[in-house]
């Protein structure tokens, strides 16, 4: 049950790296150095005070360029791989007792993979926004991903369950969104 309860808040915080890449760092280097937060070997250096200052510097960084207008557009090309890798190492960082490979596995395909499918809802959002706005609207979906990512972060460690049930129905509420095909018109 340890494996699987540390694989989930490893998913559920993956799927906050999909909101912001390094709000999630940021609170696990906190959840670490208070002992709230156990991480798997290898990882102990995201619980270090310069681990601490870096995540809380490139997370002020990050929401800061959010807020620029079309800043933020060209900030997602680079955001987008960048919480994918984000997503894998959180979660790797809290899968214990597993064979690496099946940790790696698991690491890149799950953690990568929600990390990237959030970031990809967040980027046609951005993209709908800009196109609705002129980029004028961002404002308020970078405010929404701010409290999505910081949210997830910590309810994956407190109730990683409900967070994997969470975004599981808003991806498909997104999918259903942007994948609808359009409708037939109506004959005059």
């Amino acid at each position: 049950m340890d494996t699987v309860l540390s694989l989930l808040i490893g998913l559920g915080l993956s799927a906050a790296c999909g909101f912001r890449v390094f709000v999630p760092l940021l609170v696990v280097s906190i959840a670490s150095l208070t002992g709230h937060l156990s991480l798997s070997s290898g990882f102990a250096w995201i619980g270090t005070y310069p681990a601490l200052i870096t995540f809380g510097a490139a997370t002020i960084l990050e929401v800061t360029a959010y807020y620029v207008p079309w800043l933020d557009n060209l900030l997602d090309s680079v955001a987008t791989p960048a919480a994918v890798v984000a997503g894998t190492i959180v979660t790797a960082s809290m899968i214990t007792h597993l064979d690496p490979y099946l940790k790696w596995t698991l690491a890149v395909i799950a953690g990568g993979g929600i990390a990237g499918l959030v970031q990809g809802a967040t980027v046609l959002a951005r993209g709908a926004s800009s196109f609705a706005t002129g980029g004028i609207g961002n404002h308020l979906i970078s405010t929404a991903e701010l409290a999505g990512s910081l949210s997830t972060s910590v309810l994956a460690m407190f109730a990683p369950l409900l967070v994997i049930t969470l975004i599981i129905l808003a991806l498909a509420l997104v999918a259903r969104r942007f994948l609808r095909r359009p409708s037939a018109p109506v004959p005059a």
